[in-house]
């Protein structure tokens, strides 16, 4: 029987990340991260399973080449610490799961051997020693969060040399003791420096030169953070935003500058993008625009917060638009205006109804 390829890219720090983080973002941070490392998948292997913080692959009854398994490796470890800096880069939130994402790290094993498959409701996935055994490898003693290791097994069947080195890799050796049996394996340290990463542009952060056509201000009962998480939580927008069909968004990533959704109203779809703006230090600020209303060319809207006390805080949303025909500029100013003042003042109101119901509650 042929040997297949085991491959465990596993993220490092998970755990950490969970118990002292605001859990609900650092699941979307690890979800988004393990989506980028299944798309970074190059060389067709099959995903047996998601494993909390680790992905499963193998090929089953074939191993790849040393320069395949390779640049799959670099692949990966290049896909996920050019997402984390996206994240560090683009970040609004200020929660601890945010802030320290781009921390984390990945760990990667790879093993090879004749495989066993087991199947349950048509899913068909290997097991048996070889699979216990690169699990087992992902417990080890290199002392580091941030690396490849391919088992001694592999590395001959593929006759990767032992110190193999080149940019990015700089293999040596190393070896554990798994129930009596000693594991040998090479591995090595991966640099991010050394990784040709991806170069995201920042999310826009704009500029006005005259001030807000129309400006909202109100006090809220609630921390500035825990406000901020109400306004960039596109899956609360139905309770406050009124008139809308539904929102259309991706809800396995943390808001950050560059996201969309969509607010569908009528049938109609108007896309909105997060920007930012400068504000205060002490100030948080989220922001978003669309080009999509018929009546104007682009529309702002930034709410920024400012902290009052532990407890509560001040909003205040301000509101710009563009409009270049003459048409346009009459249409805004004898109609238009009347009726988003009417809609910002009952979307904020409702904001306020609901943050007051949730946190007295």
């Amino acid at each position: 029987m042929a040997k297949s390829l085991l491959f465990i890219p596993d993220i490092s720090g998970f755990t950490k990340f969970v118990q002292t983080t605001e859990v609900e973002h650092s699941q979307h941070v690890i979800a988004e991260l393990l989506e980028v490392l299944i798309e970074s998948n190059t060389q067709e292997l099959e995903l047996a399973e998601v494993e909390g913080d680790a992905l499963f692959f193998y090929k089953e009854d074939e191993v790849l080449s040393q320069e395949r398994l390779l640049a799959q490796i670099e692949t990966m470890f290049t896909a996920f610490h050019s997402h984390l800096k996206l994240l560090e880069k683009n970040r609004i939130c200020p929660c601890n799961a945010c802030a320290t994402a781009p921390e984390l790290q990945l760990k990667l094993v790879a093993h090879c051997g004749e495989l066993q498959y087991l199947s349950v409701q048509s899913n068909r996935k290997p097991f048996g020693q070889e699979v216990i055994e690169a699990h087992r490898l992902l417990k080890n003693s290199v002392d580091s969060d941030n690396y490849a290791l391919i088992s001694k097994e592999l590395a001959s069947t593929i006759e990767l040399p032992i110190y193999y080195y080149s940019k990015v890799f700089r293999f040596r050796e190393g070896h554990d003791n798994y129930d009596g049996k000693e594991v040998a394996y090479i591995y090595s340290l991966i640099d991010q420096k050394k990784l040709k990463l991806t170069i995201f542009s920042e999310g826009k952060k704009l500029h006005f030169d005259s001030p807000p056509n129309l400006i909202n201000r109100v006090v809220l009962p609630i921390s500035a953070p825990a406000l901020l998480e109400y306004i960039t939580n596109y899956g609360l927008r139905h309770l406050w935003v009124k008139g809308a069909d539904k929102f259309e968004y991706n809800e396995n990533e943390v808001t950050r500058l560059g996201s969309e959704h969509i607010c569908v109203v009528n049938g109609k779809h108007l896309d909105f993008v997060t920007v930012t703006k400068e504000v205060a230090v002490d100030q948080l600020v989220y922001g978003e625009m669309t080009t999509s209303p018929p009546p104007v060319d682009a529309l702002y809207q930034f709410y920024i917060i400012t902290p009052v006390s532990e407890v509560s805080c001040r909003l205040e949303v301000q509101t710009y638009w563009t409009a270049k025909s003459l048409v346009k500029k009459v249409l805004l100013a004898l109609i238009l205006k009347r009726v988003f003042k009417k809609n910002v003042d009952t979307s904020v109101w409702d904001l306020v109804k609901l943050v007051t119901e949730k946190e007295t509650s």
